[in-house]
């Protein structure tokens, strides 16, 4: 990665190779016995944060390309192939000059601010995953985003090493949430893709809940079940209810489903949704009978 000293004079070479695609040249994933649980690794938080004081120049050059920061990442959205990096990386300084942990969710791109929060949504399998931005790259024309181990795990790509993706910048949370909701940090909400990129693992089908009467709302969906419980006991202590975790098999991994209801009262369905946009979780899904 292009450290914070020098600028991007000789360590270019060396943030090139890391940031250039797939894993190769000494770069892979670790021994399956170093492992950790990657299904316990949480998702950030989208939360306001200044810019980094290292890899935001105004413009910068790689092979003869010029790229260019953006001063914003407000409304960014963007589609093409995503690609990983590992264990050649892991420890070593980010553009950013953080270090990079092949075990937490990060990612590197060429001109999004640094950092910057940004959903990746699979576009053939409907996984998605919420990434912190601090690191620049990959420099390769049909590649947009270079992923950690652990977020290329939670898409479900290690073995392809590269996937077709959307990107999806998103907005910090309210700085008042951590206020309201005790100290304790929201968690990202793993869930449905936007109905365009066909039925996403997890998803819920219109006829669910018909039967019991009334509405369910799904907030999310997480590959880990102590996830989907922290969002659970979050939407509880806003009055938020009934709440359910549910598991779902699904894409050849158990996904479990968050969702409110049922309940029949369009009023009651309305606050409540109000209730998540305010406590931004705005993507949620209401399930009609």
């Amino acid at each position: 990665m292009i450290g914070p000293r020098g600028g991007f004079g000789a360590l270019v070479a060396l943030f090139l190779a890391g940031c250039a695609g797939a894993p190769t040249g000494g770069d892979g994933a670790p021994h399956p016995e170093r492992v950790p649980d990657l299904s316990a690794v949480p998702e950030p938080t989208p939360r306001a944060e200044p810019r980094s004081r290292y890899g935001n120049p105004d413009r910068y050059e790689v092979f003869g390309r010029v790229y260019h920061t953006l001063d914003t990442a407000r409304g960014y959205r963007q589609r093409g192939i995503a690609s990983w990096y590992g264990t050649k990386f892991h420890g070593r300084r980010t553009s950013s000059g953080e270090p990079y942990d092949m075990y937490a969710m990060t990612a590197a791109h060429t001109t999004l601010p640094l950092p910057t929060y940004v959903r990746v949504t699979h576009l053939e399998n409907g996984r998605s995953v919420v990434v912190r931005v601090n690191d620049r790259g990959p420099f390769v024309d049909d590649r947009i985003i270079d992923l950690s181990y652990a977020a290329a795990h939670r898409l479900g790509m290690l073995e392809e090493g590269t996937a077709p993706v959307l990107l999806e910048a998103m907005d910090p949370a309210p700085r008042t949430l951590a206020v309201e909701e005790g100290g304790t940090a929201p968690v990202a909400a793993a869930d449905r893709p936007a109905p365009e990129f066909g039925p996403g693992a997890g998803a819920a089908t219109p006829m669910e809940g018909a039967d019991r009467g009334g509405h369910l709302i799904q907030v999310g969906a997480f590959a880990s079940r102590d996830n989907a419980r922290q969002l659970q006991a979050r939407l509880q202590a806003r009055g938020l209810g009934p709440v359910s975790v549910t598991e779902h098999a699904g894409s050849g991994q158990a996904l479990y489903r968050v969702r409110i209801g049922p309940e029949p009262d369009g009023e009651r369905v309305l606050h409540m949704v109000r209730t998540l946009e305010a406590m931004g979780l705005g993507r949620y899904h209401v399930i009609a009978d």
